[in-house]
């Protein structure tokens, strides 16, 4: 069983990392870091959009 602040504040945690990583990423390696920072943003906004246009549960 998670413990209840991983419950809560797991995924905001993990979104954070890999904006961090891909952030940084694009600012300094070339290459392969290109790559990774396309690929950690690019997930973000797919998780925000797949969030946003998600039916709502009632």
């Amino acid at each position: 069983m998670k413990s209840p602040f991983l419950r809560l504040w797991g995924m905001p945690i993990l979104l954070g990392i890999l904006s961090g990583v891909g952030l940084v990423a694009a600012l300094v390696a070339d290459g392969w870091g290109d790559t990774l920072s396309w690929l950690t943003l690019g997930l973000l906004v797919v998780l925000m959009a797949w969030y946003w246009f998600r039916p709502v549960r009632r």
